[in-house]
């Protein structure tokens, strides 16, 4: 899956007579300000040599992978526009650890935190839910990554961000 960048969406616009004739002619267009049908008005502007331009979608950046289509933008691709920031990370990275497409309700369902492992994250878990009291001897060792892997891994999907942190996801 091609994960989202720093960059703002976008996608780059050509036509399949374009394409059939051998070029590859087209633009960038930034997606932030449009809406589907001001989006389509600059596709056709940009096209305007073309009587009925069937448009070509050659590549996109700065938005999840499941919204691209060559041939078409996926309704959910302008829902996903008007999240903030913070939304649209938590939903690319519940869409990348679930194989799936999802909403923004589902993703904030199921989100669970961020850590750096497995380890940390079984840690954190324990110690938020009381499971850890907070006058536990010190010479006692409990084996996180053990607790991770062989017991909470099962009910968790995960994906890493580009910054290496892991966020954690409950499978339903």
């Amino acid at each position: 899956m091609k994960t989202i960048t720093t960059t703002e969406a976008r996608l780059y616009v050509g036509t399949y007579h374009k394409y059939n004739c051998g070029s590859i002619k087209g633009a960038w267009i930034d997606l932030d300000g449009h809406d589907k049908e001001t989006f389509y008005a600059a596709c056709h502007e940009l096209h305007a040599d073309e009587s009925d331009p069937e448009f070509m979608f050659q590549d996109f950046e700065g938005f999840p992978e499941s919204f691209y289509s060559e041939s078409g933008c996926d309704d959910a691709l302008w829902e996903w526009l008007e999240l903030d920031d913070n939304d649209k990370q938590t939903l690319a990275m519940y869409m990348e650890a679930t194989g799936q497409d999802g909403t923004i309700e589902q993703a904030r369902d199921a989100f669970h935190g961020t850590a750096d492992s497995g380890a940390d994250f079984a840690e954190n878990m324990a110690e938020e839910c009381g499971d850890v009291p907070k006058d536990f001897p010190s010479w006692i060792e409990i084996d996180w990554e053990a607790s991770w892997n062989r017991n909470l891994r099962h009910d968790y999907s995960t994906a890493t961000d580009d910054s290496g942190t892991i966020w954690f996801f409950c499978n339903h």
